[in-house]
């Protein structure tokens, strides 16, 4: 039998391989247009995607394009930028900035290509007039510590932004706009990626006032009377204004899914794929798969022995208690290990894609049913843990955090459950 962590690495690299940039951007290219190709982009991948775009477009390409901290490449033609994330910061509201400025005064036979990957909401700041970058800051902040699910975050960042919601398309018409988009969203909406900047959606301002009562986020109040406000609309998905672009996901959740299964199964381990777009509470989720594990385990249903489980989508952490030094792939990992703790044979792994769970340098960590087991064993409560959202320090003490570093892609989370 395959050691566990070697397949869970192998699965790994295949999913993230299947999303590089540098593999398929070329698939996706548009025709080059009578006049000049300018090229814009948001995310922990853009960087990646830029260099790719580089080596295989055929003629004069200009533009910038800005990523996280650390997730840069050298460019020869298109500049890049570092930003703060998850957390916006001064840099991040430059490179709004500056972006908008680039598709400024373009022409009908100006082509656009816009790369855009996870990540490029906390990247673009851009506050309306009469908004501050403090202001959305705390928009940030509150919205990851609300367990929202990502498609109602950027209903919310859409209308606190001058530049989401296909504001940055509206601003280079009559310029055409070709936005080439890895996915990490659950479903593959395009406008949700990065709250949409070239990709505009139909959610409304009482979209986003929904939003705010259903997960009681506190927001400060210019923020709120923004939204209130008609200033907040953003233009909708059939302004003629967008009429001639397109989008093109050049790589989601999905695909690389399906490499793992490939992957697993030259390995000789039979995978199957629950789903693509699982989201939900991390730890609830954990539960879940670790019902399904002692299910296989113990009864060889609904699939047999050796079999190896995957999903993916993205789940999240509602904050109830601050001070630990999680990720919702660690913290989905803790809670399964106490389900399946005592139980041979079940091996886990979860990471995402980019590289970075949550705010520390792991993509994610192993567990088995000797996790919890060995944490009590070192002196360390695993439900206590659990309950201060500091699953990273568990897998920490263990030794079992994966740290690949970043991969220059982003499809989300990858999880996978091997029961032998």
């Amino acid at each position: 039998m395959t050691d566990p962590r070697a397949l869970f690495t192998s699965i790994f690299s295949a999913a993230v391989d299947a999303a590089d940039p540098q593999r398929i951007i070329r698939d996706y290219l548009p025709v080059r247009p009578k006049g000049r190709t300018v090229v814009i982009g948001a995310g922990k991948g853009s960087a990646q995607m830029a260099r790719a775009l580089e080596r295989a477009w055929d003629g004069p390409l200009e533009g910038l394009v800005v990523t996280r901290y650390g997730y840069g490449c050298d460019c020869e033609r298109i500049e890049i930028i570092d930003a703060a994330h998850p957390v916006p910061d001064e840099a991040g509201l430059k490179a709004g900035q500056r972006l908008l400025a680039t598709v400024e005064n373009l022409t009908t036979d100006d082509l656009v290509i816009a790369l855009i990957s996870g990540g490029g909401s906390a990247l673009l700041p851009a506050p309306p007039a009469g908004l501050t970058l403090a202001d959305e800051i705390a928009v940030n902040e509150a919205l990851l510590a609300s367990g929202a699910p990502i498609s109602a975050m950027n209903t919310i960042r859409k209308h606190v932004s001058a530049i989401k919601g296909g504001r940055l398309a509206a601003a280079a018409h009559p310029a055409r706009v070709v936005s080439l988009i890895v996915s990490d969203i659950p479903g593959d909406n395009p406008a949700h990626v990065a709250s949409g900047p070239t990709v505009p959606d139909a959610a409304t301002r009482t979209d986003a006032l929904s939003v705010v009562e259903t997960y009681r986020l506190n927001l400060p109040d210019a923020v709120m009377a923004h939204i209130r406000s008609s200033a907040a609309d953003a233009p909708m998905p059939d302004d003629p204004g967008f009429a001639g672009n397109e989008l093109r996901i050049i790589a989601s959740a999905g695909i690389s899914l399906d490499a793992a299964v490939a992957e697993a199964r030259r390995h000789g381990i039979e995978a199957v794929i629950l789903s693509d777009a699982i989201e939900g509470e991390a730890r609830e989720v954990g539960k879940v798969h670790a019902a399904i594990a002692r299910e296989i385990a113990l009864r060889d249903r609904p699939f047999a022995r050796p079999v190896l489980i995957l999903s993916g989508g993205e789940t999240t952490v509602t904050i109830a208690q601050k001070g630990g030094r999680g990720g919702r792939n660690t913290e989905f990992l803790l809670s399964l290990a106490l389900g399946i703790e005592g139980l041979p044979g079940v091996h886990a792994f979860a990471a995402d894609t980019d590289g970075i769970d949550g705010s520390e340098d792991n993509a994610g960590a192993f567990a088995d049913g000797t996790t919890a087991t060995r944490l009590r064993a070192m002196g360390h409560d695993p439900r206590g843990l659990l309950a201060r959202h500091d699953a990273w320090a568990a897998f920490e003490a263990l030794g079992d955090l994966f740290t690949p570093g970043p991969t220059g892609t982003n499809v989300n989370d990858l999880r996978a459950i091997l029961v032998v």
